[in-house]
């Protein structure tokens, strides 16, 4: 599972920007994500066995919805 800590320091890295900078609701596009890199997030995830597709970020790239794709993806593999 991704925790919000790591998810905002991923994407802050990704970025170049400080953590403190990404707000929940903040459109992710507007700091500079574009799909190459929505995509490397997509298969760094899977590679650690997060199940997320690249629509399903990229259809709303906020961190806070973000966080909410992961939590639900973490309910269902742990429910399994």
């Amino acid at each position: 599972m991704i925790d919000e800590r790591t998810l905002r320091a991923q994407l802050a890295d990704l970025l170049g920007i400080p953590a403190d900078q990404l707000a929940d609701d903040d459109n992710l596009l507007d700091h500079g994500l574009d799909s190459i890199r929505i995509m490397s997030l997509v298969d760094a995830w899977r590679e650690s066995g997060v199940e997320v597709s690249f629509i399903e970020l990229a259809e709303e790239p906020t961190l806070a919805n973000w966080r909410t794709l992961l939590s639900a993806q973490h309910s269902r593999t742990a429910g399994s």
